[in-house]
C-alpha cells in the first residue's frame, strides 16, 4: 500500500469506528472512488489495536474503576453504580456475540451490498434525528438497570448489517430511552471495547491461519494513526456534542447514502 493509503484507511478507521456515521459504507468509498484494492486483513487487525489503545486510554480511569468494583461487588448485593456498568457492558455484548456467530455467514453473502449499505446509511441516520430530536433526555449512566442495557445491546446487534453504524444505532437506543447525549456516547464507548476486543481476535486467528506475507511497517504506520485519529475524535465528540447534538452527523449519513446510491445507479 502507498503511504498515502494508509495514513487515509487509518484515518478513516479510527474516525469512524466511533462517530455515529457508518465505519462500512466509508470503507467502500475509496476503491468505489479511486480504484483502490482491499487493504488486506492484517491492515484491519492493526487499525482495530489502533482504535481499541484509544479508547481504552481515554477511559482508563473508567474502565480501572469499573473492574475492581467488578471483581470487588460484582458477587455481592452491595453493588455500585461502577460494577454494575461493568455488568451491563458485558451483558449487553452478548446479543451481538451470539447474532453474529448465528447470522455471520448469511450476513456476508446478503447484505454487504453498496445499495444495503446506502439504504441504511439514510434509514438509521433518520432514526438517530428522531430519536436525538424528539426524545426525552436527562438521565445518567447512574439510572441505567439492566433493562436499558439489554436493549442497548441488543440495538448493537442490529448493527451487524453494514452501514447502520455500530455507534450510530447504540447512541440512538440510549437517546431514546432517555440518556443524555454524552451518557449515550459514553456508554456506546465502553461498549466497542469487548466488540474491537472480539473482533480483532477473529482477525488474528484468520491472519494466523491465511499464512499471508506481512508488511509490518504498514501495520506499524497503520495502528498509530488510527490510534491517533480515534482518540481525537472521542475526544472532540464528547466535547462537542451536549452543544452540537446529532444533527450534523444526520444530515452527513444523508448525503452518504445519497452519494453511495449515486455510485449504484449510474
Amino acid at each position: 500500500m502507498a503511504f498515502f493509503e494508509i495514513i487515509v484507511l487509518a484515518i478513516i478507521q479510527g474516525i469512524t469506528e466511533f462517530l455515529p456515521i457508518s465505519s462500512s459504507a466509508h470503507l467502500i468509498l475509496p476503491s468505489a472512488i479511486l480504484g483502490w484494492q482491499n487493504q488486506g486483513l492484517a491492515f484491519d487487525v492493526a487499525v482495530h489495536v489502533g482504535s481499541l489503545l484509544a479508547v481504552m486510554i481515554y477511559f482508563r480511569h473508567d474502565i480501572g474503576r469499573m473492574i475492581t468494583a467488578w471483581f470487588k461487588y460484582g458477587f455481592t448485593r452491595q453493588q455500585t453504580q461502577d460494577s454494575k456498568l461493568a455488568w451491563f457492558v458485558g451483558l449487553a455484548t452478548i446479543p451481538a456475540v451470539v447474532i453474529g456467530f448465528l447470522l455471520k455467514d448469511w450476513i456476508e453473502l446478503n447484505a454487504r451490498s453498496a445499495l444495503v449499505i446506502a439504504c441504511t446509511t439514510i434509514l438509521f441516520g433518520l432514526l438517530l434525528w428522531y430519536a436525538d430530536a424528539k426524545c426525552r433526555q436527562g438521565k445518567d449512566l447512574s439510572k441505567m438497570g439492566l433493562s436499558d442495557g439489554m436493549i442497548i445491546g441488543f440495538a448493537q446487534a442490529v448493527a451487524l448489517i453494514p452501514g447502520t453504524s455500530r455507534s450510530g444505532i447504540t447512541m440512538t437506543a440510549a437517546l431514546m430511552l432517555g440518556y443524555t447525549r454524552e451518557s449515550a456516547a459514553r456508554f456506546s464507548f465502553l461498549l466497542s471495547i469487548p466488540v474491537i476486543i472480539g473482533a480483532g481476535t477473529l482477525a488474528v486467528v484468520e491472519l494466523l491461519e491465511s499464512a499471508a506475507p506481512v508488511a509490518w511497517s504498514e501495520l506499524l504506520y497503520g495502528a498509530l494513526f488510527s490510534f491517533v485519529s480515534a482518540y481525537l475524535c472521542i475526544f472532540l465528540f464528547l466535547s462537542w456534542i451536549s452543544r452540537i447534538g446529532m444533527l450534523p452527523f444526520v444530515i452527513y449519513r444523508l448525503l452518504l447514502g445519497a452519494v453511495l446510491l449515486w455510485f449504484v445507479f449510474a
